[in-house]
């Protein structure tokens, strides 16, 4: 088994990640999936959430991606994202504001698709900012 793979995170603005990896979490649209050296080639549809890596040393680190595709081959993992950036990047306000976009958006939908898309999406800023507040020390 390979000693790790390669990670690259891009949106259409910026190459948000290049990195060597332990390991790689991505949100795929049928769950979850971790990717580690030697994984088998995979094209997989991104839902909204979050790309958690474990660095070569150990250390974790989020990203949020807004949909998009991944790329699993023997050069390593690439993940275009519609919109990607560090989770620990978002201030309280954003997540906030996201999170009333989306209760707004799970109360107008009207078919079971718009719904699932509307609750997961209020459930990954629910998510984020629960992660924030815990690791600000602020309990909610």
């Amino acid at each position: 088994m390979a000693e790790g793979v390669k990670v690259e995170i891009v949106s259409p603005e910026v190459l948000v990640l290049s990195a060597q990896a332990r390991s790689v979490i991505v949100p795929g649209s049928e769950g979850y999936l971790t990717v580690m050296g030697d994984h088998a080639p995979l094209m997989a549809v991104l839902k909204p959430g979050f790309v958690t890596v474990t660095d070569t040393s150990g250390s974790v680190s989020s990203f949020f991606v807004g949909g998009g595709f991944a790329d699993i081959s023997d050069a390593g993992v690439t993940i275009l994202a519609e919109e990607a950036k560090p989770a620990g990047e978002f201030g309280r306000s954003e997540i906030e504001t996201r999170i009333a976009a989306a209760q707004q958006a799970l109360a107008e939908a009207t078919d079971v698709e718009d719904k699932g898309e509307a609750q997961n999406a209020l459930d990954t800023w629910k998510n984020l900012l629960l992660e924030s507040a815990s690791l600000s020390g602020t309990v909610h």
